[in-house]
């Protein structure tokens, strides 16, 4: 909330106040959101199935 002190301000100077303090906020991009890890990168996980055959076998951790 603003609250003037001293003085009169007109409605444009508020508005030009409120513009510029708005502007302020407006100069930071947002942080772009992180890369999604792609397939290849996960294959040299641990735990995970090495082949085909050991992907559909249920416990198997592809060792």
């Amino acid at each position: 909330m603003i609250e003037v002190v001293t003085g009169a301000p007109t409605d444009e100077e508020i508005a030009a106040l409120v513009g510029a303090v708005l502007a302020l906020g407006a100069g930071r991009p947002a942080e772009p959101a992180p890369a999604p890890r792609s397939a290849w990168w996960a294959s040299g996980l641990p735990d995970r199935p090495r082949d085909w055959r050991t992907s559909g076998l249920p416990g198997a951790s592809g060792r």
